[in-house]
């Protein structure tokens, strides 16, 4: 990286370093050098490469799916309308298929999070080194631009999706409803206590499995690609482009995975209580 000769150890952890921003232990505000520095600035501390990209990437989104409702039309349709009117009607017929309420936010909500995360896991096919060795040019010494490589988003996501599960349960529900569910089901009354157990546990593993299954997936391959960065040039291309082609798959794959389950939790919200 720029010159610096790195072993294979500080290469790797250089690259697993997010550009971290937040207080010092001596009381100053300022940029982590280094994985240990960020552990020291606490709970605030902000990844800001994690929440930069994936803000810009939120935004292209938004920008390019506005553009192409906004230039719509009836007739032979652009390429761009085309991809867009694809996506839409596969998310459309994914919410068709496992949601089971009726609830116009939740068709927008997997769009989002489907186009979303493809875009964030997309990052992991630029070259590992490429965009890091421009920060170094302009000063920036770490940069992870994959937002889904970093459990804080991952978990971030998840717990937004957790807070509408129990929005939505309280809502369709009422609290009576949803704390019966919680706590005469699946055994007798009787276990009361044995059931808040099961349930809870399997309603706060909700969050915890979207957020670890998107997080581990991804930085697993990131690491695979960090590790094909260390070999001499010849085996980088026969290796990393294969694994790139396959990766692409993982890319698509744990979006819809995270989606899909989003909308299956958010359908059993919705049921109602028996």
């Amino acid at each position: 990286m720029s010159g610096e000769n790195l072993t294979s150890s500080e290469y790797i952890k250089h690259h697993l370093t997010n550009l971290t921003y937040g207080q010092h232990p001596d009381g100053s505000w300022g940029i982590a050098h280094g994985a240990d520095a960020a552990k020291e600035m606490g709970f605030w501390a902000l990844n800001i490469d994690t929440i930069g990209v994936s803000v810009l990437l939120g935004a292209l989104f938004i920008y390019f799916f506005k553009k192409a409702a906004q230039t719509a039309t009836a007739g032979v349709p652009s390429g761009l309308q085309n991809f867009v009117e694809m996506v839409v009607e596969f998310v459309d017929d994914s919410v068709k298929d496992s949601f089971n309420g009726r609830n116009p936010l939740i068709a927008p909500l997997s769009l989002t999070i489907f186009v979303w995360i493809i875009l964030m896991n997309a990052m992991d096919l630029v070259p590992v080194d490429y965009l890091p060795s421009l920060g170094q040019l302009v000063g920036i010494p770490y940069l992870k631009v994959v937002p889904t490589t970093d459990p804080n988003m991952t978990f971030a996501m998840a717990l937004g999706v957790f807070f509408l599960i129990l929005f939505y349960s309280v809502k369709v529900k009422g609290f009576g409803g949803f704390f019966a569910e919680l706590a005469f089901h699946p055994f007798p009354k009787v276990l009361m206590p044995f059931n808040l157990f099961l349930e809870l546990v399997s309603l706060i593993s909700k969050p915890i499995s979207l957020a670890l299954r998107l997080f581990g997936n991804m930085y697993a391959g990131e690491m695979i690609f960090i590790l094909i960065a260390m070999l001499p040039l010849g085996a980088q291309w026969a290796l990393s482009v294969p694994w790139a082609i396959f990766h692409i798959l993982i890319v698509i794959l744990q979006a819809f995975i995270f989606m899909t389950l989003t909308i299956v939790y958010l359908s059993m919200a919705h049921e109602e209580s028996h």
